[in-house]
């Protein structure tokens, strides 16, 4: 967590009241702040420390405190806490925030922990773990708002009284059967409008966009956007409900595939953590990995320049291979740019030949843009035979790089894997070996003819 003014200004006064042991104190500074306030100072402090002032709280206050630390500090914390102590914060926590938590803890322990949880909170916890991890069931919530379609307003607002405290959010409720099958729902501020004689069934809106458990977290998190709402429903493969998948939940997922994508544009496995807080050997393994990778790219390059070394009559080519293969990557780096943008906002859906047809034209006019200028800059070093075949390999890398960057992350979105693999050194490694290719085959062809 960033510092900020309230870090900087509240936590010497923190640590004075350690170094008093004021408990009163202690305890005022947990229930005065803002739990996200209070979870940034302690921070700043040791992990015992942080678990000192913590303690002088409630088990609900200190849930809510701990819940806005982050996961990375949150295990460092919780090796500790006593089991019995963590449990109860457990049970307090929110149904996907505890189960995230769970997740970066060994499997072992986990199993001790929930011995101690109470039975239904431990039900619940080992249902949302079960989901896999990619899917819409591992971030949901199972804390939500609802009501079965049998009854009138005024019942319905003393049963949303009653489960008010312990839901994640009551703006949308859902309405259910005797089977939990989800048949529509209503908001809030419509059911405190409505007459406390009428029923819920004639105020219930029954067109319910839902998702399922299984589908993909990020679309879900993107349609959830798209739409607005609040919260969004998940539904089971019998149109059960089993939980809801809140906004800043939805905003969060969004958050993490814009940050996975840019690492992985910048030819780097993603981070769970902050660069801070990442393992120094993590850190070289995460990176020394793809730079394995790119380096393998780049030695099919130099197998290629190896191939037409000895011929002594195209030397003069070296001195325009760094234009050639900065044109040709920079136009596949583009490319590839906007397709795993694209491909992240569902915009290339069954456009797959308008955007090759689309992205050929675009190549063909950047090509021959920079084929002219590149033919001017190779006359004056060179002369005129030299130029045409500058000239011509330019606009051929560009046009070959632009199609190739935009259909690799489209071919890996319909392979199952994600586009931004296809990453920006990648395509630029890649298109330097197509470049290279063209460039002495453009070169033997058109001086053959001259």
């Amino acid at each position: 967590m960033a510092p900020s003014i309230y870090h900087s200004l509240l936590l010497p006064d923190l640590q004075q009241i350690l170094q008093e042991q004021d408990e009163a104190a202690m305890r005022e500074f947990c229930e005065a702040l803002y739990p996200g306030v209070a979870a940034e100072v302690l921070e700043g402090l040791p992990p015992e420390d942080a678990l000192k002032v913590l303690s002088q709280c409630l088990p609900v206050k200190q849930a809510e405190i701990f819940a806005f630390f982050s996961l990375h500090a949150q295990v460092a914390m919780v090796d500790s806490i006593e089991p019995e102590r963590l449990s109860r914060m457990i049970e307090e926590m929110s149904a996907d925030d505890r189960v995230d938590l769970l997740e970066r803890m060994e499997p072992e322990r986990v199993e001790r922990l929930l011995r101690l949880v109470a039975q239904a909170e431990r039900a619940d916890i080992r249902k949302l773990l079960s989901y896999p991890e990619g899917s819409a069931g591992s971030i949901m919530t199972t804390e939500y708002a609802w009501l079965p379609s049998d009854v009138n307003v005024q019942e319905a607002l003393e049963r949303l009284r009653l489960q008010a405290p312990t839901r994640e959010t009551i703006y949308y409720i859902y309405v259910t059967d005797d089977s939990r099958h989800l048949i529509g729902f209503i908001s809030l501020g419509k059911l405190i409008q409505a007459k406390p004689t009428t029923n819920i069934a004639d105020l219930m809106q029954r067109e319910v966009i839902s998702v399922r458990v299984d589908d993909d977290k990020e679309s879900v998190a993107h349609e959830t956007l798209k739409y607005g709402f609040i919260a969004i429903p998940v539904v089971d493969n019998q149109n059960r409900l089993v939980g809801i998948i809140t906004h800043d939940d939805a905003a969060e997922v969004v958050q993490e595939e814009a940050v996975a994508d840019a690492y992985l544009a910048g030819g780097m496995t993603p981070l769970e953590d902050s660069y801070i807080e990442t393992p120094f050997f993590e850190l070289v393994w995460k990176r020394g990995m793809w730079l394995i990778i790119l380096l393998g790219a780049a030695s099919l390059t130099a197998q290629v320049l190896n191939y037409f070394e000895h011929q002594e009559e195209m030397n003069w080519m070296v001195l325009f291979l760094p234009m050639v293969l900065a044109s040709g990557g920079n136009a596949g780096s583009q490319s590839a740019t906007l397709m795993i943008r694209a491909l992240a906002l569902n915009e290339t859906e069954g456009r797959v030949f308008w955007i090759a047809g689309r992205e050929i034209r675009i190549g063909a006019l950047l090509g021959t843009v920079l084929a002219v200028v590149s033919v001017l800059v190779a006359r004056l070093m060179v002369g005129s035979s030299a130029s045409y075949v500058v000239g011509l390999t330019v606009f051929l890398v560009v046009t070959t790089g632009t199609i190739v960057g935009a259909m690799l992350p489209m071919a890996l979105k319909r392979l199952g894997l994600d586009p931004a693999f296809m990453s920006t050194p990648l395509i630029a490694a890649l298109s330097d070996m197509l470049g290279v290719l063209i460039y002495y085959n453009a070169a033997r062809g058109l001086i053959g003819l001259m």
